[in-house]
């Protein structure tokens, strides 16, 4: 008999999904689909607004990234505002944003691998749900609970001391930023007392990536053969290759290594990516037009950037960059696990880039904000802790906004969802009559790998919860289990 699955809500997430597995007659899943169906209108309320208001508004969006809406609509508006494309701020404006985007990868990533992700690996799939979560890694396995949550305060500090706020801050401003780091704010990061100073911090960081390399060696069937797909991979690069993840150039690359984007200018996007619209969902499906929509879907964050950038420029990261592409022996990797991984690497990275920053003296300048003449429209592109985040606003003749599209980095990752919930699907449901709680989990594993922020992709109003139903061939529901 044909059954219908849905998973809800899916946990460990940002926001609120669907999932849905249809089963056929035979027992064998004929089709998956990872539903968001929460009101879209972001866009619209953006709408007749003072151009000036998007950095602070936009990041409305999510209390989880909200810095990188902020500086991705503070560089659009930038644009506009006639402070270059980028590269025109003055040397304080553009460090001072670098110090803030940092510490919000850092809090992020240190976020979604200690609480979001290290039950499963500490408990397993199949664990028992009650403590395989935060609150069993804080009762069983303490210490690591305590670096993730100081980790994450760390981060946070430097996103109050840069934003004048821990969340929704309002630093970024049009060509530049309202405050500079004073020498006091500076030596508390420096000098703090253990933990909350960046040698402790980098010290983790060293540590969580020698955990995660422990574990794969003895896990390398899961970390290795779990949702294991093709993918074309898509980020920003610095000019000369580089990772940087506050600004550069596109590029995408192929499942075989090949360039599909060769370090475009972002200002241009819309030549080279559409977005789709299904009717069930409402997070859209973007894709490379070269490609068309059946082909030109891209995984975008830590995996694909770590495809995309030929090298990491700081020498911690960069020499673990070099461990993990010898692994694959320099080929993309498709794994979705390695995802993990690669986000480890961006967080050491991380805390390289905010050892650097802190150091430098610029950030003590008093050059804030840069001026030029202003134009009409402008783009703004970073990439988030969740992969590439785009923002785009048109202005009128009374500097209003006009025109503005998002295109978020959990939407750029939809197919990617999708298609590792339909490798899950397969593996863990063919032929079972039987739904167990790990089953459910598997396919969450493998959404969670992805760091979805799902409020963010769909610009949320309300909620929707995940479940998963199983559904006959003539769509009547057979099964139904919910979170």
């Amino acid at each position: 008999m044909s059954r219908k699955i849905t998973i809800e809500p899916v946990t460990r997430v940002e926001g609120h999904g669907k999932v849905t597995i249809h089963m056929d007659d035979a027992g064998k899943v004929s089709q998956t689909r990872f539903h968001i169906v929460e009101f879209r209108g972001f866009e619209r309320f953006a709408q007749g607004r003072p151009y000036w208001e998007m950095p602070v508004l936009v990041q409305r969006l999510c209390g989880i990234c909200p810095v990188s809406h902020h500086l991705a609509a503070a560089k659009a508006i930038d644009v506009i505002a006639g402070a270059g494309t980028g590269e025109g701020l003055t040397p304080t404006g553009e460090k001072m944003r670098r110090l803030m985007h940092y510490g919000q990868m850092f809090q992020s990533h240190a976020l979604h691998f200690f609480h979001l992700v290290s039950p499963d690996l500490l408990f397993g799939a199949d664990g028992d749900p009650a403590i395989r979560n935060v609150i069993g890694v804080a009762l069983m396995h303490k210490d690591l609970a305590v670096q993730g949550v100081m980790m994450r305060k760390f981060g946070q500090e430097i996103i109050l001391a840069t934003a004048g706020k821990k969340i929704h801050g309002t630093g970024a401003i049009p060509g530049g930023i309202n405050k500079n780091l004073s020498v006091a704010e500076r030596d508390s990061f420096l000098k703090g007392a253990d933990p909350l100073n960046i040698e402790k911090m980098v010290s983790w960081a060293q540590g969580a990536l020698d955990f995660f390399k422990d574990y794969h060696s003895k896990n390398k069937e899961l970390i290795d053969d779990f949702a294991v797909f093709p993918s074309n991979h898509l980020s920003l690069v610095r000019k000369d290759g580089a990772l940087d993840l506050y600004h550069g150039v596109l590029r995408a690359v192929d499942t075989d290594g090949k360039k599909i984007l060769n370090d475009v200018d972002y200002q241009d996007y819309l030549t080279y990516i559409g977005e789709e619209v299904r009717s069930w969902s409402y997070m859209k499906f973007p894709y490379l037009k070269s490609l068309g929509k059946e082909k030109g879907w891209y995984t975008v964050g830590p995996l694909a950037r770590l495809n995309t950038a030929d090298f990491i420029p700081t020498p911690l990261a960069q020499k673990e960059f070099e461990i993990y592409k010898a692994y694959t022996k320099g080929k993309v990797n498709n794994m979705s696990m390695h995802m993990h991984w690669a986000r480890l690497i961006e967080l050491l990275h991380s805390a390289e880039v905010i050892r650097d920053l802190l150091n430098d003296k610029d950030l003590q300048g008093d050059n804030l904000v840069a001026k030029g003449p202003k134009k009409k429209e402008g783009v703004g592109l970073v990439e988030a802790p969740r992969g590439t985040l785009f923002h785009h606003y048109r202005v009128n003749d009374n500097d209003q906004v006009e025109m503005a599209n998002l295109i978020v980095s959990t939407t750029n990752n939809n197919e990617p969802m999708n298609q590792a919930v339909n490798y899950v699907a397969n593996w863990a449901f063919n032929g079972k009559k039987e739904i167990t709680e790990g089953m459910m989990n598997r396919v969450e594993m493998a959404i969670r790998a992805y760091d979805p922020c799902l409020s963010c992709a769909t610009h949320a109003l309300g909620q929707m919860p995940l479940e998963i139903e199983l559904l006959g061939a003539g769509g009547i529901m057979l099964d139904r289990k919910r979170r």
